[in-house]
């Protein structure tokens, strides 16, 4: 039993059915909704709410608890 390769998708921008194997412009339609996404991003209508790194924790605790104890 084999998956298939396309898949259906609905452009963000539009919602209009797509193929992801046809699509040059996947996961958008056209180059008129690509555009628009990109120019949603560049006037900041779309926003990354919160960090996806916690800054807060250390990256690597044991080297962290080393330098402290030195």
């Amino acid at each position: 039993m084999g998956y298939p390769l396309s898949m259906e998708w609905r452009c963000p921008i539009c919602r209009k059915p797509i193929l992801s194997e046809t699509s040059l412009e996947f996961p958008f339609c056209s180059e008129r909704c690509k555009l628009q996404d990109l120019g949603n991003w560049a006037s900041e209508k779309y926003r990354i709410s919160e960090p996806v790194i916690d800054e807060s924790t250390p990256e690597n605790p044991e080297r962290d608890a080393d330098e402290r104890e030195n």
